[in-house]
């Protein structure tokens, strides 16, 4: 029972729409109503500001890091890594958005950084310099989110954290894919380089 109440509450977590509810009350907008509709920290920093983005994207890892520690508190690697599919669930379809919700980088990188700091920096770094080099978004997701298997293989985590890990980059990958049609067809939209 205790088990099924944290992997609920890894959900409930998950769901609380941090990018709505800042561009919301900081903008007063709908974010998903604005840009390409996504509710997360790229649409929020292009459509509300780069201060509301970086609390976005505190508010998206926050609440992956949350969830962890709840699970861990409770259970071991295997009730961490169904409670961090639970937040990722609820990040991605949130019950407060009617299921509706964002691609699951951000709450991904916090719940694999509270698994394992070297992992989620590490990725980290890998989108700052991916992004910084190529000026998509998406491409540096893409590359951070495929590198958490590799680096938690390099680090020798247990196995219910690599399933986790190899969960993450591949329905990163499905969630990116209408970035990757966009940047196959030239249309993916660049960040300004300062």
């Amino acid at each position: 029972m205790t088990n099924i109440l944290v992997v609920t509450a890894s959900y409930l977590i998950g769901s609380i729409p941090v990018s709505y509810l800042i561009a919301r009350y900081w903008k007063g907008i709908d974010i998903r109503r604005c840009g390409s509709g996504n509710v997360g920290t790229t649409n929020v920093w292009r459509n509300a500001g780069p201060l509301a983005g970086v609390l976005a994207l505190s508010g998206d890892l926050g609440k992956g890091v949350l969830a962890v520690l709840l699970a861990k508190h409770f259970g071991g690697a295997i009730l961490v890594s169904v409670s961090g599919v639970a937040a990722l669930a609820g990040h991605c379809w949130p019950v407060f958005l009617g299921f509706r919700g964002g691609k699951l980088v951000a709450t991904g990188v916090g719940v694999i950084a509270a698994i394992s700091f070297p992992v989620g920096a590490l990725s980290a770094l890998i989108w700052v310099a991916v992004v910084g080099v190529s000026r998509y978004v998406s491409v540096g997701s893409i590359v951070a989110v495929v590198s958490i298997p590799v680096l938690m293989l390099v680090f020798h985590l247990e196995t219910p954290y690599l399933a986790l890990g190899v969960f993450v980059a591949a329905f990163a990958l499905y969630k990116h894919i209408p970035n990757i049609k966009r940047l196959s067809a030239g249309t993916e939209p660049k960040i300004n380089r300062k």
